[in-house]
């Protein structure tokens, strides 16, 4: 009974989102003193994702390391591509611009998985490509956001290489090894990781719309359109890369999701911390967007069946 609950709990994550926006905007003072906590939150998120993973889930990464370093490749190359020029053709103000590009540097998110069973897609390929951009997003995210952003406002980049590794590379591998070393309680208590991973994405949000309350009113329109349209066309230039690297119908499913979905989550943590909270705000409409599109195209594809079986 409690299963189902903490399930149902983390398929209503755009109302959470949502709720915590309305709690952040009203009454700012509840969630702004907790701005210190934000990075030991995420970490913990970190730390639950690790100890749903196995040492199965990262076989698709040793056994068909092609589609994935070209489902990586494509993750970091559309993206970052698609912010840029819709950068330049909306003319975004620098640290929203930032904020997108940030948006766009992250590594996929680890509900794509979700989607893409919803989807009737490769799930076991979904988990792969999250794990291995997460895995190098340490450098590649603060890369990208510096050779892109810089231009902007200046980018801090190797304290940001050291927020990754502290809040998301550290956290996953003591996850890891906490569901190795005591696999049966991690087990029982599955559900539990990502009704909090939940959690603390919408109270993320809440904090990013409490820390800019004075500056929302002048957020226009643009931004907007600007993070609908990175999402959009990320979904549909991911599907047509795989068109383009030979994938199965299935897998091309999969990357459409893995490169439009983002942990946007990630990113406006780095935002707050590293940039600005006005940097965050691209981030935490691009985290509630990103789940809607997702799961409108999953509930549309899952209506036709593919011949080829989902794997995980």
């Amino acid at each position: 009974m409690l299963n189902k609950l903490l399930e149902r709990f983390t398929r209503m994550l755009v109302i959470w989102v949502i709720l915590a926006a309305a709690v952040g905007f009203v009454f700012p003072q509840v969630l702004v003193p907790l701005k210190p906590f934000i990075d030991w939150l995420f970490g913990f998120t970190m730390f639950g994702i690790g100890c749903l993973l196995s040492v199965k889930d990262f076989k698709p990464i040793l056994e068909k390391p092609k589609l994935v370093i070209l489902g990586t490749t494509a993750q970091f190359v559309i993206m970052p591509l698609l912010a840029f020029i819709i950068i330049k053709f909306l003319k975004i103000p620098p640290a929203l611009a930032v904020g997108l590009i940030l948006a766009a540097a992250v590594p996929d998110a680890m509900a794509a998985g979700v989607m893409s069973y919803l989807a009737e897609a490769d799930v076991a390929f979904s988990v792969a490509l999250t794990t291995a951009t997460t895995l190098i997003s340490p450098i590649v995210t603060p890369a990208l956001t510096y050779f892109l952003g810089h231009q902007y406002i200046p980018i801090q980049f190797w304290p940001m290489v050291k927020s990754i590794m502290m809040m998301v590379i550290l956290p996953l591998i003591l996850g890891l090894w906490f569901q190795h070393k005591f696999h049966k309680f991690t087990s029982r208590i599955k559900p539990v990781f990502p009704a909090l991973s939940t959690l603390f994405i919408a109270f993320i949000c809440g904090l990013v719309v409490a820390l800019n309350k004075d500056v929302l009113g002048q957020v226009t329109a643009m931004i907007f359109v600007a993070v609908i349209s990175l999402n959009i066309l990320g979904l549909i230039f991911g599907y047509f890369a795989g068109v383009g690297f030979n994938f199965n119908l299935a897998q091309r499913r999969t990357l459409a999701i893995n490169v439009g979905m983002q942990n946007a989550g990630m990113g406006a943590v780095l935002a707050i911390k590293h940039i600005s909270s006005e940097a965050a705000i691209p981030n935490a409409l691009f985290a509630t967007w990103c789940i809607i599109s997702a799961a409108v195209l999953a509930a549309i594809w899952s209506r036709k069946k593919i011949s080829c079986p989902r794997s995980g």
